[in-house]
């Protein structure tokens, strides 16, 4: 179990560290977008973004990761 919290989180850190390296502009551009949302919709986007994730997790650990 605590080996997949570390991939996980390690998978992580590897994806925003490439957004903030190699995309730095598209990433102020993102975040600009991101204001101009209500609270209610980034937290609807937060929640899907949660259940994707959950989805993925589950897939990955059925086919045997």
């Amino acid at each position: 179990m605590i080996e997949t919290l570390l991939l996980a989180l390690g998978l992580v850190l590897i994806i925003e560290g490439l957004v903030y390296a190699l995309a730095p502009s598209l990433l102020e551009q993102i975040l600009a977008a991101l204001a101009q949302l209500t609270i209610d919709q980034r937290r609807a986007l937060g929640l899907a973004a949660v259940a994707v994730g959950v989805v993925m997790v589950w897939a990955a650990k059925q086919l045997g990761a």
